[in-house]
């Protein structure tokens, strides 16, 4: 360790692929709802930011909590946010409000993402 620091729990967050692939997921998502209808801003435009933001902060959050069991619930409720994403992509994506941007990457994005905390998830349950 760097400086005889301790090593933290809050910091090895940052090095769950999940965690790594969540908040590239959530940058993503703020990028492409910049060009959403204003009259969208504080309906699926939020809804969308909100659930992104969401799935990061579960897994960091329960990474946090110092025990396998919280962990999994925190897992969980990431996928649960990660699934209302999917279908408010899905949603926006019906209402053709991705002018210019490209559906299927963000949706193979949240798939991956999905298998990654599948893994985690089953990982921690045993």
């Amino acid at each position: 360790m760097a400086g005889g620091r301790k090593k933290h729990v809050t910091e090895t967050f940052r090095n769950l692929i999940a965690w790594q692939k969540a908040r590239i997921l959530a940058r993503n998502i703020y990028m492409v709802t910049k060009g959403f209808p204003r009259e969208e801003q504080f309906g699926l435009v939020s809804q969308l930011r909100r659930a992104a933001v969401s799935i990061v902060s579960n897994i960091a959050e329960g990474r946090g909590r110092g025990t396998k069991r919280d962990f999994c619930h925190f897992l969980m409720q990431a996928r649960g946010s990660l699934y209302e994403l999917e279908t408010q992509i899905e949603l926006a994506n019906d209402l053709e409000y991705f002018e210019g941007v490209e559906v299927p990457p963000l949706l193979k994005a949240c798939d991956e993402l999905g298998r990654v905390l599948n893994g985690l998830i089953n990982s921690t349950q045993s």
